[in-house]
């Protein structure tokens, strides 16, 4: 049991979903002003409420990939924990001073989908926008299967197909700006790359003394 200890860390989720909810209220901001990122790409996108269904199973998607990751590789777990951390607490941040809106449309209709769809809008306000959290973690997991040693053609497809269509139902369903998921990725790109550094840094230096050792 004591193998799976790491995996409490995964209880800071709910801390940050109640930062999260906190920077979703332009009244707990000091700048109260609401930007647009929208561009004419971003109104010619047309709504497909189909993709709410991807959109909404994101984050037990991201407990999943999680577990999973664990389960094979407890460096790449830790890993990739920490980088979903730190985004997120850089994207409470700018939420604080620069908030920013998608417009969202008019629905309409009395199918399952659109009441899914309209639970999603009444349930996260239109902001937190810039960057999307739903594009960075769900590159950030694509990013650290890519980097792991246990990646094959079964999880890569499955991850990489799955993660893709998360980051485009973002747009689909009228949550993001294109430029909420540049970056959202490029974030996760880069502070995923700034630990994979350190952590291949520590293991050189502590490989060093053994190698040393086995040299006298």
């Amino acid at each position: 049991m004591k193998r799976f200890i790491p995996l409490l860390g995964m209880l800071i989720f709910p801390v940050m979903g109640w930062l999260y909810a906190f920077t979703n209220n332009p009244d707990h901001h000091s700048n109260r002003r609401i930007y647009s990122l929208m561009t004419d790409i971003d109104r010619a996108i047309p709504l497909v409420k189909l993709f709410v269904l991807p959109y909404s199973i994101w984050i037990f998607y991201i407990y999943a990939c999680l577990i999973y990751f664990f389960l094979k590789d407890p460096a790449v777990y830790r890993r990739t924990l920490i980088t979903y951390v730190v985004c997120a607490l850089v994207c409470y941040g700018i939420y604080l001073v620069f908030q920013t809106t998608v417009p969202r449309p008019e629905l309409t209709g009395d199918d399952p989908i659109t009441h899914l769809l309209m639970f999603v809008y009444h349930r996260d306000q239109p902001f937190n926008c810039f960057p999307s959290i739903h594009c960075f973690s769900s590159f950030m997991v694509m990013k650290a299967l890519y980097t792991s040693k246990f990646r094959n053609r079964l999880n890569q497809t499955l991850i990489y197909g799955m993660s893709t269509i998360i980051i485009f139902s973002t747009f689909f369903v009228k949550q993001h700006a294109i430029m909420d998921a540049v970056c959202g990725i490029l974030l996760a790109d880069i502070v995923y790359r700034a630990l994979l550094r350190i952590d291949r840094s520590f293991s050189h230096r502590k490989t060093k003394p053994v190698m040393r050792q086995a040299n006298m």
